[in-house]
């Protein structure tokens, strides 16, 4: 088994140049997706919540997560839009409570939130009250989470090559190639 900065990096480098962007986040990025990759091995379910420009990738990510190819147990990743429709209404930290106590009773193994959008979004007060949130900021720096530029003209595939870092990672995890513990 692998230490997972070691892992990281090797997965990097055997991308194409194009992936050559990361090396210098791997350790910004590292424990993220380590904390996300543990909590996923550990039966936790993701719940993924994008602001509105970002939702395709939810879409992309959900479509491709478990996919039967992969020859993997499949993994609890959900939109936490379609458990609970009327999050976009949403504002006081009562009726945030309330989501939260509904997810703990919903999800008795635990769950985290994937955020990916825009810091300012009014979704973020959810993801921003779960210590365990895996969160993806647009144009804010954040603690706790991974800095991307809406402006970036290569933001797209910065988010699918992300993406795919962190399904290999899981692939990895779940197969035993990866030390979660070191």
């Amino acid at each position: 088994m692998k230490q997972f900065l070691k892992w990281t990096l090797e997965s990097i480098r055997e991308e194409d140049s194009s992936f050559s962007w990361m090396e210098e986040y791997r350790y910004e990025w590292a424990p993220l997706a380590k904390s996300a990759v543990s909590q996923s091995v550990e039966g936790k379910t993701a719940l993924i919540v994008t602001d509105e420009s970002h939702e395709w990738f939810a879409k992309y990510i959900l479509n491709n997560i478990n996919d039967l190819k992969k020859n993997r147990p499949l993994l609890p990743f959900y939109p936490l839009s379609n458990c609970f429709p009327h999050l976009q209404v949403m504002k006081s930290t009562q009726e945030l409570q309330l989501l939260e106590d509904m997810l703990d009773i919903s999800y008795p193994n635990g769950y985290y939130i994937w955020y990916i959008g825009k810091g300012d979004h009014p979704y973020t007060k959810i993801a921003y009250r779960n210590d365990d949130s895996f969160l993806w900021i647009m144009d804010e720096e954040v603690q706790n989470s991974f800095a991307l530029r809406s402006v970036d003209k290569l933001l797209d595939i910065k988010l699918l090559q992300l993406f795919k870092l962190f399904d290999n990672t899981l692939s990895a995890a779940l197969f035993g190639d990866l030390d979660l513990e070191s």
